[in-house]
């Protein structure tokens, strides 16, 4: 087996990258650093850094440089999510060009505990409250091998074998969501349970479980928006606003939305010539049956 080590110089992947070989036993290795341009000569020390690592240990090593900045202008998003479609994109044409079998990425149990309470304050459903998972996407496979490991333990070994990392001086920088909750709310959750980290990703594990129950109900349901869905046959099911819920999701329909549809089909109005909108899609109630169409098609089968 190939595997790609997403390499910061940071402390988790520093990690990571220390114990590669115990993580994945009798693979071998590369490792890619993204040089984002976002810290002047930290940056580029960084890169220096993971460098000089690469050499001493004979790893081959691969490094490209982004305008993180531009890209996230250009394309009117975060410098997080920029960052985050620059990397993946960059990391899937090397597995592709160079055959490697997966990305392992140095996510820990404390960034899985960060990602729930950012999905809930997001309002992502039942999804978001799965955390990250061991291993997802396709192209490129994409392996967490830490997601059991906490930033402590993490700390502790590296401290205790003498390894080196570099720190990065935005972890401190409370602009962001992620360093906000990691630096203002987590302090008082581990005042309240000073396990809660380890807490958090064992209700995720019981969340995942719940969550594929959930999925399975909806399969079963067997609806489809784009195929039309009767309003008689939705609300016979037990769980009707659940189904309804997930078969408006994928169209971008704000939670607002949602809730009017269900206080709607709740009510005993006239629900027929009833239209609901989101940016991209066009929901329709006619002779009791409930549709959807891209923007810009619903006039013309009006």
């Amino acid at each position: 087996m190939k595997i790609l080590l997403a390499v910061s110089g940071g402390i988790d992947s520093m990690y990571m990258a220390n114990k590669a070989s115990e993580l994945f036993p009798g693979a071998s290795f590369a490792v890619a650093h993204c040089n984002f341009s976002l810290r002047e000569d930290e940056s580029d020390g960084d890169e220096l850094f993971v460098r000089e690592w690469c050499d001493e240990k004979n790893i081959k090593l691969y490094v490209k440089r982004f305008q993180t900045r531009d890209y996230a202008t250009a394309k009117g998003i975060s410098i997080e999510m920029a960052a985050r479609e620059l990397r993946y994109s960059w990391f899937s044409e090397l597995c592709s060009e160079f055959s490697f079998d997966a990305v392992a990425v140095a996510h820990n149990a404390n960034d899985n505990a960060e990602t729930l309470i950012l999905n809930l304050l997001r309002g992502t459903g039942s999804k978001g409250l799965r955390g990250m998972s061991c291993i997802s996407g396709e192209n490129p496979v994409i392996v967490r091998p830490l997601l059991g490991t906490t930033r402590e333990d993490i700390e502790r070994w590296m401290i205790r074998n003498g390894k080196k990392w570099r720190e990065d001086r935005t972890n401190a920088d409370n602009d962001y969501k992620r360093n906000r909750i990691r630096n203002r709310i987590f302090p008082i959750f581990k005042q309240i349970n000073p396990s809660f980290i380890r807490t958090l990703n064992r209700d995720m594990a019981h969340f995942s479980q719940v969550d594929d129950i959930a999925d399975d109900y909806f399969r079963k349901a067997g609806l489809n928006l784009e195929k039309g869905v009767d309003v008689r046959e939705l609300l016979k099911l037990e769980h009707w606003e659940y189904v309804l819920f997930r078969l408006v999701e994928p169209y971008g329909f704000s939670h607002e939305t949602y809730d009017k549809l269900v206080e709607l089909l709740h009510s005993d109005r006239t629900i027929s010539g009833k239209t609901f909108q989101s940016p991209s899609h066009v929901i329709s109630i006619k002779k009791k049956i409930i549709s959807i169409t891209p923007q810009g098609t619903f006039s013309s089968r009006k």
